[in-house]
């Protein structure tokens, strides 16, 4: 298992990516939103400590994860399983934000960005790893997203071990605390490719971090 904390400024998060994810697009928001997003992102990087997990696996019988992701594995001769969290210390930071609705509603935006960003640095240090076998990776698929019932997060997290080294905790309903987590799968091997996300095969209808940014 490859474990990994990351310091926040190694994510390259910027505050366009937390507008895109709160609904502005490429727009930029009102000054009063810019001074309290710089505020929230200063209590971030002070607080954050966003880490990652993964194992690469040969196979994973029993899975039930639908058409559309089974489509996207094929050939994979490998799986790489993933834990990615913007981690606890920013799942507090969020409660001490709640009663404030701005920058409550501006760190959950900004939460959301970390996990992702986590995951893009897992995708490429798991790379790192397969190079040597000449070895590509797909893209990453998560429960909940294109027909792989969440409930399938048990199977994926029962992997890991009780005390996985991200301290990602499962609910009685398959969702993860902290919140702002990212698991899932990823294909390997010398025949699969990473696309572009085909997001009119999905059924989020736009609800998803990647329809807003490809």
């Amino acid at each position: 298992m490859t474990f990994k904390q990351l310091r926040y400024d190694e994510l390259g998060v910027t505050p366009l990516m937390a507008y895109q994810q709160m609904g502005y697009g490429d727009t930029v928001p009102t000054p009063d939103v810019v001074a309290e997003m710089e505020e929230v992102m200063r209590m971030a990087e002070e607080t954050a400590v966003p880490s990652f997990c993964f194992s690469v696996v040969p196979a994973l019988p029993g899975f039930r994860w639908g058409k559309i992701i089974e489509r996207q594995l094929q050939g994979a001769v490998a799986y790489a399983v993933f834990l990615c969290t913007a981690g606890e210390q920013f799942a507090q930071l969020q409660k001490q934000l709640k009663n404030d609705i701005v920058r409550s509603f501006i760190a959950d935006a900004l939460g959301s960005v970390v996990a992702e960003r986590t995951a893009d640095v897992m995708e490429r240090s798991l790379q790192e790893t397969i190079d040597k076998l000449q070895w590509q990776h797909t893209n990453r698929f998560s429960p909940g997203y294109c027909g792989w019932h969440v409930s399938e997060q048990q199977r994926l997290f029962a992997l890991f071990g009780e005390e996985n080294p991200c301290h990602i905790r499962l609910t009685s309903s398959s969702l993860m605390l902290p919140e702002k987590s990212v698991s899932g799968v990823i294909g390997l091997g010398p025949d699969v490719r990473h696309l572009p996300y085909t997001c009119h095969l999905c059924d989020k209808n736009g609800s998803c971090q990647w329809s807003r940014h490809h």
